[in-house]
């Protein structure tokens, strides 16, 4: 679900005019040269021998893991100042971004900001900011 609402923010932002006149890539194209730098990176992967690979693999591992135990904490893994600059864009995707679930506090702001945007920006601002 998280991923199905970050894609519709990016398209929205990217398919309105302010923005899409900064871009100079199209989105759905891909520089030529990441393409290579991908393969050259596999072919460097691959050439490496057997143990240094699998040591690269459980290195990779461990990260996962930390960043999932960091989850389960409750640490947060978003970034405060993208929470920030989604609750002025679309409010409701931020305070559930915060919250991780959609709760009553997504619910009051959605429907503050269906009947007035600023109430619901200012409260999106105020639960994405405020310290736990």
């Amino acid at each position: 679900m998280k991923k199905i609402l970050f894609y519709f923010v990016a398209f929205m932002i990217m398919a309105s005019p302010v923005f899409s006149a900064n871009i100079s890539i199209p989105v759905n194209e891909v520089p030529a040269n990441a393409a290579s730098d991908f393969r050259n990176a596999v072919k460097e992967f691959k050439a490496l021998p057997k143990k240094e690979r699998k040591a690269r693999i459980k290195e990779a591992k461990k990260q996962i893991k930390e960043i999932k135990k960091q989850k389960k904490a409750g640490e947060p893994v978003t970034d405060k100042t993208l929470l920030i600059i989604l609750a002025i864009l679309l409010p409701p995707l931020a305070v559930y971004l915060h919250e991780g679930v959609i709760n009553s506090k997504f619910w009051i702001d959605l429907l503050l900001t269906l009947l007035f945007y600023i109430p619901g920006m200012i409260y999106a601002l105020i639960v994405v900011t405020k310290n736990d």
